[in-house]
């Protein structure tokens, strides 16, 4: 497996770290702008099962641990692991969940088992200057280890490139979602869905193994 660029990986880790401690446990410690596009997003990554699934789950770029919370309210259980590379991210989510069973959090950019899924939420957005070509390369170094740390499939989101012209910004990558559907589709399984029906100016891709 390739390996992540450690440079790159700095400046988004400084990125989010200045945001969890600017706002603390919100939507906006984590870069959305609010909690009900957040559940949009863990919606439709959680189509990955169905509502009696019970097994574990990898969350990448977990942040606070919102995606254990959002499945705690609906009455899912999950063996759940979070993972970011943001040492405060990690230590908030700790201080948050130190009670909760079946839940643990993990500094790093890789889950140390394999679960049943792996998801990621909002992790592929900020590139913060960085050119197309090294945050691609990110973006498929991110999915080989999803891949490799999965046994049922993973699933992921992403910005669109057909967003309006006049809300893009400079600072976020607008992914293309056939291109990123092609790419699962050849390197990883057959079964892939791309969601690009719901109201945000973003995609989802699940791909079941």
């Amino acid at each position: 497996m390739s390996q992540f660029d450690q440079s790159l990986l700095e400046i988004v880790d400084r990125y989010y770290t200045d945001k969890i401690r600017a706002y603390g446990p919100t939507p906006s410690g984590v870069d959305w702008n609010g909690r009900d596009s957040q559940r949009v997003r863990f919606n439709q990554l959680m189509k990955l099962t169905d509502e009696r699934w019970k097994g574990s789950l990898n969350d990448i770029g977990c942040g606070y641990g919102a995606l254990f919370d959002f499945l705690s309210e609906g009455q899912r259980e999950a063996d759940y692991l979070g993972v970011d590379i943001s040492e405060d991210m990690v230590a908030m989510a700790q201080k948050l969940h130190q009670r909760t069973e079946h839940c643990r959090f993990l500094l790093g950019t890789h889950p140390d088992r394999i679960a049943d899924y792996t998801v990621a939420s909002g992790i592929f957005n900020v590139r913060l200057g960085i050119d197309d070509v090294s945050w691609r390369n990110h973006i498929n170094v991110a999915l080989d280890s999803m891949r490799d740390s999965s046994k049922a499939g993973f699933g992921f989101n992403c910005l669109t490139k057909y967003s309006d012209s006049n809300f893009r910004r400079d600072h976020l990558y607008y992914a293309d979602p056939c291109d990123l559907f092609n790419f699962c589709k050849i390197r990883y399984a057959r079964n892939v869905a791309l969601l690009h029906d719901y109201e945000l100016y973003e995609f989802t891709i699940l791909v079941r193994l």
